[in-house]
Order: C-alpha cells, then structure tokens, then sequence
C-alpha cells in the first residue's frame, strides 16, 4: 500500500501488512524531502504491540528506536543516534534519550508511530469500531516522534457513528487528540486500514 501527504505532497509513505484474525505484522517506509524513515511492527493476540523498531536516516545524521511492550504491561527500548542531532534549525532530543514513562505507559496497549497510516489499525480493529457504533472510547498509546524518535504517552479518543459500510468498502472512525485539540474522520477500508486520514495522509496505491 502506498500513501502521500496530504499537506505535503512530498511525503510518500509505503507499507506491506500481513494480517490474521487478531493481529499483524508491517513493514514500512517513510520519505520526506528532509529524512527518510524505515519501521517494522509486530503485534500479537489482540492487536497489542509486541515490537517497533524504526530507523530515521537524514542528512548528516542516522537514529534508531527499538520499542518493546512485554506481557506485563511494561514498556521499555534501545536507542542509537550517529551524526549530527540538528535537524535544521530545529534541535533533536539528545541521544540516548531516557526510557520511556512506565508508570505513564502502563495502559498503552499501541504504539503510535508520528504520521503513520497503519499504526490507527490496531485500536480500530481491537475496539471493533468497524463492527458496531462504537461510542467515544479512550485509549493510551506509546506516540513516536519524527524525527527525534522520542517516545510519549499519548491520549486518545476513538468512535464511530455505523459499521462498516461492506456496499461501499470503506467505513469512518472518528479520531480525537484530547491534549491537541485535533479531530479528523478516518476513512479505513474493511481490514481497518487508512484510505483517507485528512491533514496526515490518502491512500494513493493497493498492491
């Protein structure tokens, strides 16, 4: 599956998901005119997130996270960083940045990769907003920052007003940012995948 920004048209983004009856497995690309990102995502029973492991590559500079949740709730990760931490003129999180809040992850289920397309997938389907009218509903995931790869808990709000629409192939899920104020009605197809996610990213190609 391929997507482009949907304010920047110069991001691509680009991922081959393999999914089951409760959880899947992706493999992803991000390009921008200023880094070039690479992800690989494991969950497992319920769509809880296993592993994320993403390598940011820029001009000058090479970062990788390593995130990891156990079965017991506990979040915990491996970070690297080569080159220059100036992004511009915007300065990166120092390397070897601080383990991520345990006590503030410990009900995030998901990670939440920044301006991802798939990472949506995995509370949409666990809370089956497909399915049935799925009032607001509030989750914890573990977000991660492009490009400094820092790792924050993040509250969010999902719903939906109908099931999947199976003559149409697509459905709507409401996304919310209680801290950020933000709100944007994703358009998923039948496996809960982002088709449309307005301001971040539309879908552009289906292999």
């Amino acid at each position: 599956m391929e997507w482009i920004g949907d304010e920047d048209p110069e991001r691509l983004e680009a991922a081959t998901v393999t999914l089951a009856a409760d959880r899947l497995d992706a493999l992803g690309t991000s390009r921008t005119t200023d880094y070039v990102v690479a992800w690989a995502l494991e969950t497992g029973p319920g769509w809880e997130t296993r592993r994320l492991d993403v390598t940011v590559s820029g001009r000058g500079f090479t970062r990788r996270l390593v995130l990891v949740r156990d079965g017991r709730n506990g979040w915990s990760s491996e970070q690297s960083a080569q080159g220059d931490d100036r992004f511009g003129e915007r300065t990166m999180e120092a390397p070897g940045l601080p383990e991520p809040d345990a006590a503030r992850l410990a009900d995030a289920l998901d990670c939440d990769l920044a301006l991802c397309p798939v990472t949506n997938t995995m509370p949409i389907r666990r809370l089956g907003a497909l399915d049935d009218v799925l009032p607001e509903t509030a989750i914890v995931a573990a977000w991660v920052d492009l490009p400094s790869l820092a790792v924050r808990a993040s509250r969010q709000v999902y719903s939906s007003s109908e099931p999947f629409d199976a003559a149409a192939g697509r459905g709507v899920v409401r996304y919310r940012s209680p801290d950020g104020g933000f709100v944007a009605d994703l358009t998923v197809d039948a496996d809960g995948i982002v088709v449309d996610y307005p301001r971040v990213a539309r879908r552009i190609r289906t292999r």
